[in-house]
């Protein structure tokens, strides 16, 4: 069960399987939703037209008879291959058919014989008349076949249907005959090869998206932060020796340990001071707290607020 195809999707799908299309009048807006629903759809039906000329045939199609007005279909198919979109919704294609058929297409099993008329098949199908006389004598031509079967495939794609979505109207309504001059079941056997092959409008699997790169943490080089530690620890405005200094100030600041205010990238005695904390913090005392880092300390500091050290 679906909700049909609007009009642009329908035209666009066609397109997207390599159909040729030609469009009439207000085909979208051309159709007998007036007098009974259209929708939900299960299936594509086949005809043909027992009429001759192309011309000829899609203007019948279009317009219908006095007994039963047009569009007698969504799609005419003639001989050179062209889809002529000739209405779209209700139309006067299928009548009534079998129930259990309609039970077999939802249900994507084979179609049992028809023998009865009970159920309104103008609301459940999409219906593409095909130009032929219907005498069986008659011939198709590749392109008319090939039109068929990717009419039928481009609507089944879109749905996720299978071929058995597809029937002829005789395997639909008692006593018709259409199509005539080949079995639906080549045609379904066609359409599932098609649908087992990928269309330039079928989405590709997407790739698995590659891991992004682990951002690198920066690395405050020891040697170089001690210097610049010892340079004048007790000095305020000590310049900038080493643009590690502005990274383990920022730790200190996180660590809570330092003002805001100090993290200006000198190792001033502010900065010591705060380093002398955070390794009384670690339980250093004494000398061991002195505020001049050394690698166990930066180490642990490094590892908790986002750096490596390098020593």
């Amino acid at each position: 069960m679906a909700t049909p195809l609007s009009a642009a999707v329908f035209l666009a799908r066609l397109r997207a399987e390599g159909v040729k299309v030609q469009e009439h009048g207000d085909w979208p807006h051309h159709n007998r939703n007036s007098k009974g629903a259209w929708g939900p759809v299960h299936g594509v039906m086949i005809h043909h037209t027992v009429t001759k000329g192309s011309a000829r045939t899609v203007d019948i199609c279009r317009k219908g008879y006095a007994d039963l007005p047009g569009p007698l279909c969504h799609g005419v198919i003639t001989k050179d291959g062209t889809v002529h979109l000739i209405g779209y919704g209700r139309a006067n294609h299928a009548g009534l058919g079998d129930d259990d058929v309609l039970r077999a297409v939802i249900g994507d099993k084979v179609v049992p014989g028809d023998n009865e008329a009970n159920t309104d098949g103008n609301r459940h199908f999409y219906g593409f008349e095909c130009e032929n006389l219907g005498d069986g004598e008659d011939p198709w031509p590749a392109a008319q076949m090939e039109a068929i079967e990717k009419a039928a495939a481009a609507i089944c794609r879109h749905h996720g249907w299978t071929e058995r979505s597809v029937i002829g109207h005789l395997e639909w309504q008692p006593g018709k005959v259409d199509p005539r001059g080949f079995t639906m079941a080549s045609m379904r056997a066609r359409i599932q090869e098609r649908l087992d092959t990928k269309t330039s409008d079928t989405p590709a699997k997407p790739a698995a998206p590659k891991p992004l790169p682990k951002p690198q943490k920066p690395t405050v080089d020891l040697s170089k932060l001690v210097a610049a530690a010892r340079s004048n620890p007790k000095a305020s405005g000590t310049p900038v020796t080493y643009s590690g200094v502005r990274i383990v100030e920022t730790a200190l600041v996180n660590a809570g340990l330092l003002a805001k205010v100090y993290s200006d990238g000198h190792f001033g005695s502010a900065t010591v001071d705060a380093y002398a904390r955070w390794q009384r913090r670690l339980g250093y005392s004494g000398s061991a707290a002195d505020g001049i880092p050394g690698k166990t300390s930066l180490t642990k500091l490094g590892a908790k607020y986002g750096f490596q050290v390098i020593a």
